[in-house]
């Protein structure tokens, strides 16, 4: 895997990357740090990113699992370290899945798997943040 983060110039705190896969991703900094909040900070990507990866693992799983899931929305809430580096604290992930026969138990282990074993993003980030998860069903 490889990225390229290209700064956009001396006017602000704008960057651009660009992905192995040749997809490109804005990121701006805070106006009190010099951006001028044309994208999402870098770190709030890195917390979208972590909710991508296991809501991807979630949705697979139950997939897998031959489950009639129609959604999954995962709310994602962190807190971070006062001083720098300023690493994520705690991260509390909220996950909304919707469907026809789901149970609270399937559904839970699904969200147990990810994090335990599958979501590289999420695993990495519980090294400093203290993780916590709860799940809503929503029968369709």
């Amino acid at each position: 895997m490889e990225c390229t983060i290209n700064w956009m110039g001396q006017q602000g705190m704008s960057f651009i990357a660009e992905t192995g896969s040749g997809h490109m991703l804005n990121m701006d900094g805070a106006p009190d740090g010099g951006g001028r909040n044309l994208a999402p900070r870098p770190m709030e990507t890195v917390l979208a990113g972590t909710g991508g990866c296991t809501a991807y693992d979630v949705v697979l799983i139950l997939k897998r699992g031959r489950h009639d899931v129609q959604g999954c929305q995962v709310k994602l809430q962190a807190e971070r370290a006062d001083t720098d580096p300023k690493v994520f604290t705690k991260i509390h992930m909220h996950f909304v899945v919707s469907g026809r026969g789901l149970s609270q138990a399937v559904v839970e282990r699904a969200v147990a798997l990810s994090h335990e074993k599958y979501c590289s993003a999420s695993i990495m980030l519980g090294k400093t943040a203290e993780m916590t998860t709860s799940v809503e069903l929503i029968e369709l």
